[in-house]
């Protein structure tokens, strides 16, 4: 018996291993052990390049929050300006919303989810 059989059979592993039995395990190893799934998430997306946008439109379908940072693009404000407004269009279109954190952040929300934009006196 070699050393790698010594290994696997003393970590349960032979190699008799089946598909089913391995794609199980494949599936475990992306799940987090701590913590429940979450019905939606808060992601952050570097705007790189208007490809993004495609990007950003399937995570505002799937109902998650973005936070978009815009520095990587915003040595082309051109550019910047159009992608940002082609962001807003769809944005209204599904009844979503935007705002700007700061220079380099933008808070974008799924439909019917609606930021807060005036502080309380």
């Amino acid at each position: 018996m070699g050393i790698f059989e010594k290994i696997t059979k003393g970590m349960g592993i032979g190699k008799e291993m089946n598909l089913e039995e391995y794609m199980n395990t494949v599936e475990m190893e992306n799940v987090d052990v701590l913590h429940e799934a979450a019905d939606f998430y808060v992601k952050p997306i570097a705007l790189e390049s208007e490809n993004d946008v495609s990007v950003i439109m399937e995570e505002l379908k799937a109902k998650n929050i973005i936070l978009l940072n815009v520095s990587p693009m915003s040595k082309q404000p051109n550019k910047l300006k159009q992608t940002i407004d082609n962001i807003k269009a769809y944005i209204t279109k599904i009844n979503g919303d935007i705002a700007r954190i700061d220079t380099d952040k933008i808070l974008l929300t799924p439909t019917k989810v609606k930021i807060v934009k005036s502080r309380k006196k």
